[in-house]
């Protein structure tokens, strides 16, 4: 039976004093990583005195792995995707964590009901909802501009590089719907090995045009630097190009893979208290709903929802911006962790063999 991480002190409010005045958050960098400074790492030193370093990944799970095996873990809390999450959990690399811990939403309900189906694992606890989806530079198509995932690889009539990111997950559930397969089909097509052929067969029409790209910055500086013409991304820092930096870039939400992401504590975390502490701090309502005005990315809990109104700058409203919004959601598919944490190792190493192949 797994053991229950639990705060040796009872929480009153957050003025719990810690024993480490420091520790180590490691997350995805650029502007994610910045809405988390903002919304967390700054009000939880000015309320308890400790500080919070934050450190970046293209993709957090791969390192934190590396130190618990290795036996050297530096860092304290982890950003990781849910089925790196989940699968992580399950091979003893986080830490399980009491539900007990969270606090109940602004309204008082308890904290397992407030959060959103699934959020809370046994090792993990959601903070955001993000997509997968893909933006284009609209000087580039003034005219008719691509409005489905389809139109993302058709090549014919919206020429240009694409972007990708480097990996099976997302871009094979992409090629499929691209195909005309329904969104709620997807993933019982990719259990097949026809479904697997299928998905290649699609992105292999548009390998010659593709950059890849792996960490979630890479995106809208590709648009920016002209290098594709259109790529699939996070919402979030397409919508931060476009509304902090006034990049010409048009999101589109067809087709979209949107999953929750989120907070877990590495096995062995050198400030286990501290992290504990951050951890419940970090995922309250109010926490949540101060992020989403930093980035758009949907929060996890149901009472932080009516806190998130107008972006930073004071105009942009961040409800429509939302993966989770309604007009996002008539072509979207919510990615199955259940299938990744299953196939991701096969489909990965089917993906590299592919990505090399002539």
């Amino acid at each position: 039976m797994k053991k229950l991480l639990v705060l040796s002190t009872a929480l009153s409010g957050f003025g719990l004093a810690a024993s480490a005045q420091e520790i180590a958050v490691m997350s995805w960098g650029g502007a994610y990583a910045t809405s988390q400074i903002e919304a967390y790492h700054k009000p939880f030193t000015a309320e308890t005195g400790i500080t919070v370093v934050s450190v970046d990944a293209d993709n957090p799970a791969a390192p934190i792995k590396a130190q618990v095996e290795a036996g050297n873990v530096t860092i304290d809390v982890v950003d990781l995707e849910y089925a790196d999450a989940v699968r992580m959990c399950d091979e003893g690399l986080l830490e399980v964590l009491d539900p007990a811990i969270l606090t109940p939403g602004a309204d008082g309900t308890p904290a397992t009901d407030d959060f959103l189906p699934g959020a809370v694992t046994d090792c993990f606890v959601a903070t955001i909802v993000f997509s997968t989806n893909f933006a284009y530079d609209a000087t580039k198509f003034p005219e008719n501009p691509p409005t489905t995932i389809a139109d993302f690889f058709d090549t014919a009539t919206y020429p240009g590089k694409r972007g990708m990111r480097k990996g099976a997950k997302v871009n094979l559930e992409m090629a499929l719907m691209a195909d005309g397969v329904a969104a709620d089909e997807v993933y019982a097509m990719l259990e097949t090995p026809e479904g697997v052929e299928r998905a290649f067969a699609k992105l292999g029409t548009i390998k010659a045009d593709m950059i890849w790209w792996e960490a979630g910055a890479q995106p809208p500086q590709l648009l920016a630097d002209g290098e594709v013409v259109m790529t699939t991304g996070y919402n979030g820092r397409f919508f931060s190009a476009a509304v902090t930096e006034g990049k010409p870039f048009v999101q589109v939400f067809d087709g979209q893979v949107y999953e929750y992401d989120g907070y877990a504590i590495p096995k062995g975390a050198p400030n286990m208290e501290a992290a504990l502490q951050f951890l419940t701090y970090s995922t309250t309502t109010q926490a949540l709903a101060d992020q989403a005005k930093w980035i758009a990315y949907g929060p996890a809990r149901v009472s932080s929802g009516p806190l998130v109104g107008l972006f930073m700058d004071g105009k942009t409203e961040m409800g429509p911006n939302m993966p989770t919004s309604a007009d996002n959601l008539t072509n979207a598919l919510p990615s199955s962790y259940e299938f990744w944490v299953d196939r991701d190792t096969e489909l990965n190493e089917r993906f590299n063999a592919w990505l090399t192949a002539n």
